[in-house]
């Protein structure tokens, strides 16, 4: 089980871009495109004017659950960055587990990834059958349709198995910044 998440929330005082006030990008007509998100409001994403649906936070939850919840997100918070060195799969060929860290990173639009929900999200993943590649993506397709922010960043680490460290990143939106360092 994922038990440690580690987030963090990083503002830009004064930075901050003007936000639309009218309109939700999720409400989009859905398209098969790669940066759709679909028309439905998936669980814990309130409406406008709406308080968030969290059917977790402040429950006893005991198993994972298939979705993450989000909150409004708070005026000035700019990215939310997410880690857990604790997040475990399946290998789909070998069915021996496979152990990763993950990190997700995204600007928030108007909701924030509640992080209660994310754990057991992520925990999900333990006796599910996939490559680190498919993890990544399916982690931030689920933001993407649940938060809608402006654009979300997911990056896995395998851990060694036979001497061969896999990473892969997975990236919608728009112009995430540059972490390469260069």
């Amino acid at each position: 089980m994922v038990s440690a998440v580690h987030h963090e929330w990083s503002t830009r005082v004064g930075a901050m871009s003007a936000q639309p006030t009218d309109g939700d990008q999720s409400s989009a007509e859905p398209s098969d495109g790669p940066g759709s998100r679909g028309s439905a409001r998936p669980a814990g994403k309130a409406a406008d004017g709406e308080a968030p649906d969290l059917s977790i936070l402040g429950r006893t939850v005991r198993h994972p659950v298939d979705h993450v919840e989000c909150f409004p997100a708070p005026e000035g918070c700019s990215t939310v960055r997410f880690a857990s060195d604790e997040l475990s799969s399946l290998c789909p060929v070998t069915g021996q587990p496979d152990l990763s860290s993950i990190i997700i990173e995204y600007a928030p639009e108007r909701s924030c990834v509640e992080s209660k929900s994310l754990k057991l999200y992520l925990w999900s993943f333990r006796d599910r059958p996939i490559f680190a590649e498919a993890l990544s993506a399916a982690v931030a397709r689920e933001v993407w349709t649940t938060a809608a922010p402006q654009w979300v960043r997911v990056s896995v680490t395998q851990r060694p198995r036979g001497g061969i460290e896999v990473r892969t990143t997975s990236e919608l939106g728009a112009n995430p910044p540059d972490r390469s360092g260069r």
